[in-house]
């Protein structure tokens, strides 16, 4: 059985990395992958504010769009597709 973990850690100036894993986490060998996410592109950081959004040049970008009748369902619909894509 395969158990996923999400361990924030540094990586040290010898470049090694040391994790504790959670108790529930059996003894014996295992198969860890490591995935570098860079702290400036991590998910947990802030978007910006909502008047930074706003200043944006991706505001307003369906505005003149005649063939986006809803965007709230557009946006929906292509949220969709793209999990579908993900899962292929």
């Amino acid at each position: 059985m395969d158990t996923t973990i999400v361990v924030r850690t540094n990586i040290l100036p010898d470049r090694s990395v040391r994790i504790r894993v959670p108790e529930s986490v059996p003894l014996g060998l295992a198969d860890i992958t490591v995935v570098i996410t860079p702290e400036q592109q991590s998910a947990r950081e802030p978007a910006g504010t909502a008047a930074e959004l706003a200043r944006s040049p991706l505001f307003g970008l369906w505005a003149d769009r005649t063939d986006i009748v809803d965007s709230v369902t557009y946006a929906r619909e292509l949220r969709a597709q793209a999990e579908r894509r993900s899962r292929d």
